[in-house]
């Protein structure tokens, strides 16, 4: 029997059975990958709580590195958010059936990856209480008009709307699944999963809203694909910094984040499929097809570098082009290396289906495309800082103690935030599996089974 037949031979019961009642008693992987994350966590917020105290003098940057590692990891998880409404929005519009097991997984990473996201501007601030208010686009705040032809005000407003939209969209689609688990438990948890599912009874009007409101949210959550990651391309390209102002910018910088947050999802749903035994439904086939789509915006990015490298050389500016020389063979070459090696060469292998189904090999790879991703932003970010218009401020930038810590405690806070939500909820959509699945079902098979979706 192949697995396609398996799934679909599933009735409503077996759906909402098998998937719930792991929720309920997960893997004892699961507390102790809980309790690292976790710990990951506490370790990042003392680092961060010491920062706050002493200030941004624990940090290394000096001038002209006034945006090191902490803008790094910002734009780094807002490229992580992106796959999620990539997976979700788009691949719904085009009615592709290996989205409906892990759509749900990239939807809730999008959402945690932006709250870690907008946790770094604040840290960089240093002491947030008495500057965020500053990074609130509130007109003639303090007698202060707000720029608004400044790409980090377009950045609050895109990032914010992008937020808003992926957040609604995340929290409609839970919706009926909310109402399968509100039915299946008692007491208190039956009251909040009850307030929260707004009292979701299944009837056909209701399908009609559920479906016009989620397909309404699906088309406007698509164009913001393509247009947040451009606006923080746009924090440089607007920039006269050799290496970051360039036309190339938004489409590379789109490209690397869906790239790194098909990686992401991978690495994701890899630990979860095996912890809440969902390997019935989140079928190999669904894994290779993430591959693919890692391996289309991996060749993608490999396009956008070397394009990058040639526009430098057929500029015939000298400053660009020494800039991308010392990249490639200077104080950088490192960070620029792993860069090119984890996310354009080792891909490659994804070209073979023995490797996209061997799930070991797969699973380091898309690690190996996370670490790349960052250092590419790294690379980015520093490179072209270090060696500003003024010769007798160079230097040499190595991040220290505290860029690590709290980069890894960024880390802590995302898995913690994932692995409570995939506890709670059920981080493959009942719903549109239901949906799906070939009608109508004999009675024996639908007897007694409540169809919330």
């Amino acid at each position: 029997m192949s697995d396609d037949s398996k799934l679909w031979s599933k009735t409503i019961s077996d759906v909402n059975s098998e998937i719930l009642v792991n929720i309920e008693n997960p893997h004892p992987a699961y507390y102790v990958a809980l309790a690292f994350a976790i710990t990951t966590l506490l370790i990042g917020i003392g680092f961060v709580a010491l920062h706050f105290t002493y200030g941004l003098g624990l940090w290394n940057f000096r001038p002209p590195v006034y945006w090191a590692v902490d803008i790094t990891n910002f734009v780094f998880w807002v490229g992580i958010g992106h796959a999620g409404t990539l997976i979700s929005a788009i691949l719904f519009l085009f009615r592709a059936k290996w989205r409906n097991t892990v759509n749900r997984s990239a939807e809730a990473m999008t959402i945690f990856a932006v709250i870690c996201a907008l946790v770094f501007p604040l840290i960089h601030m240093g002491r947030p209480w008495h500057g965020a208010i500053w990074a609130v686009p509130l007109p003639n705040t303090n007698n202060l008009w707000v720029n608004f032809r400044s790409p980090l005000f377009w950045d609050v407003m895109a990032i914010s709307t992008y937020f808003t939209t992926s957040l609604l969209f995340w929290y409609m689609g839970l919706v009926p699944d909310l109402a399968s688990i509100r039915d299946r438990v008692t007491g208190f948890k039956r009251l909040v999963y009850g307030i929260m599912s707004f009292g979701w009874r299944g009837t056909s009007k209701q399908w009609w809203h559920y479906e016009a409101g989620y397909g309404f949210l699906a088309a406007l959550a698509t164009p913001l694909v393509l247009s947040v990651h451009s606006v923080v391309s746009w924090d440089f390209a607007m920039s006269l910094q050799p290496g970051w102002h360039t036309t190339i910018f938004p489409p590379y910088f789109v490209a690397g984040a869906i790239l790194s947050g098909c990686a992401m999802v991978y690495n994701l749903l890899l630990p979860v499929r095996y912890m809440f035994k969902l390997e019935k439904f989140i079928l190999p086939e669904h894994l290779e097809s993430l591959l693919r789509l890692t391996l289309l915006t991996s060749t993608i990015v490999f396009y956008a570098y070397s394009l990058e490298f040639f526009v430098a050389w057929y500029s015939g500016n000298p400053y660009e082009w020494a800039l991308f020389e010392k990249r490639a063979v200077g104080p950088y070459s490192f960070y620029f290396w792993v860069m090119m090696f984890c996310n354009c060469i080792f891909p490659l292998a994804l070209w073979s289906r023995r490797v996209r189904n061997n799930i070991p090999v797969s699973f380091v790879i898309c690690v190996l495309v996370n670490v790349g991703m960052w250092f590419e932003r790294y690379n980015i970010i520093l490179s072209s800082l270090v060696e500003d218009f003024v010769p007798a401020r160079w230097g040499h930038f190595q991040p220290g103690l505290w860029e690590v810590m709290i980069t890894l405690g960024s880390f802590g806070l995302f898995t913690t935030f994932y692995l409570v939500f995939v506890k709670f909820f059920p981080v493959v959509s009942l719903s549109e599996i239901k949906l799906i699945m070939p009608k109508p079902l004999s009675s024996k098979a639908s007897g007694g089974a409540h169809h919330h979706g």
